[in-house]
């Protein structure tokens, strides 16, 4: 599956809301977790099937439903019974979507992307996360299992800090926050690669050095289209009139949207360098270049005078005054050796050497 573009053609031709999944199947068969609490209560477990979450629709209590894989017949029974529109769920199966925030009055639908690192490929992995906040329940949409949620998980079964004091909007805010702290863990790793490669490359630049530095430019690119419109998400999230999000939580969404901020002015930075690095790698060969032709023409233009000399004496005439002469032969050697002396010390003077 191509990283930053997924192939859209299964859904040419079908009409507004159809449920087709676009994108890679991460997960053989999905897993649904469910969550519901209050300050005095908690619930947790794993439902075999999506109608035993129907059952916590009418609860006064905070419910948090996770769906890990995407499954059209799991979608279409929570769609009917939550009244969820057919272009939400459209959108949570297709999953090339750009980070947004729509807003249906009684539920809000928010797409983010969340980073990972594979150390088996050695490359950035994106997994889409859909998130729909109503008065009462968040539902998430992951696209497999295992995720940077389970510090939030710990938090509320232990009942650690205020989650389990607030509302749904809370905890869709940790939820976010969550998936920005992520970001800060996958820039911190590329920005030991880039000083790594820094030193590479004003020592000894290589042809590896070079893959490198393209494997870092299309990982920035990538990041930059994940991560850019998360900000757009937040400040919609933090400035809107819905009145699913209390003014308490606001003050958090600002956080994050600070954090949002930082991470993409630390992407635009990195870039700035890797694009800088390329400009470095290039100057660099050429440098080298140019040194080795320097070293090729010193030599070749000291024995220039030398191969001169040498063709004088190598030509068969007859009636040459210096081959009769007996101290032709070292007369020439000396010669020949003072030339090639008095080159390398004027080279030495004009600091070509």
């Amino acid at each position: 599956m191509p990283k930053l573009m997924k192939k859209r053609s299964k859904k040419s031709g079908l009409p507004p809301g159809t449920l087709v999944h676009i994108g890679e199947k991460k997960a053989e068969a999905p897993k649904i977790a469910i969550m519901d609490y209050d300050e005095a209560h908690f619930q947790e477990r794993e439902a075999k099937s999506i109608e035993e979450c129907f059952l916590f629709k009418e609860k006064p209590t905070v419910t948090w439903i996770n769906v890990d894989g995407l499954q059209v017949e799991i979608l279409e029974k929570l769609g009917e019974y939550y009244g969820l529109h057919p272009l939400v769920l459209e959108d949570i199966l297709n999953t090339d979507q750009r980070p947004k925030m729509e807003d249906y009055e009684e539920y809000l639908y928010i797409v983010l992307k969340a980073l990972s690192y594979n150390d088996k490929s050695n490359e950035i992995e994106t997994e889409q996360i859909s998130l729909i906040l109503g008065s009462n329940f968040v539902f998430s949409f992951q696209e497999r299992e295992g995720d940077t949620f389970n510090p939030i998980r710990d938090r509320i079964r232990n009942n650690k800090g205020r989650i389990r004091k607030m509302g749904a909007d809370y905890l869709a805010y940790t939820l976010l926050d969550s998936v920005i702290d992520n970001y800060f863990i996958i820039l911190e790793g590329l920005g030991e690669q880039i000083e790594i490669l820094e030193e590479k490359l004003v020592t000894q630049p290589t042809p590896e050095t070079l893959r490198i530095i393209h494997y870092l430019k299309r990982e920035m690119i990538f990041l930059r289209k994940a991560v850019w419109p998360f900000r757009e998400v937040i400040g919609n999230l933090e400035r809107g009139e819905s009145s699913l999000i209390k003014e308490f939580t606001r003050v958090y969404l600002r956080d994050v949207y600070d954090h949002t901020i930082q991470t993409i002015d630390t992407i635009e930075t990195y870039r700035d360098m890797v694009s800088g690095m390329l400009d470095i790698y290039l100057s660099s060969v050429s440098n080298r270049l140019n040194s080795v032709m320097k070293v090729l023409t010193i030599i070749a233009t000291i024995f220039m005078p030398l191969t001169f000399v040498a063709g004088i004496y190598g030509m068969n005439f007859k009636f040459m005054p210096e081959l009769e002469w007996r101290w032709g032969y070292p007369l020439v050697w000396l010669i020949m050796a003072g030339t090639g002396i008095s080159m390398l010390i004027y080279f030495r003077k004009k600091k070509w050497l």
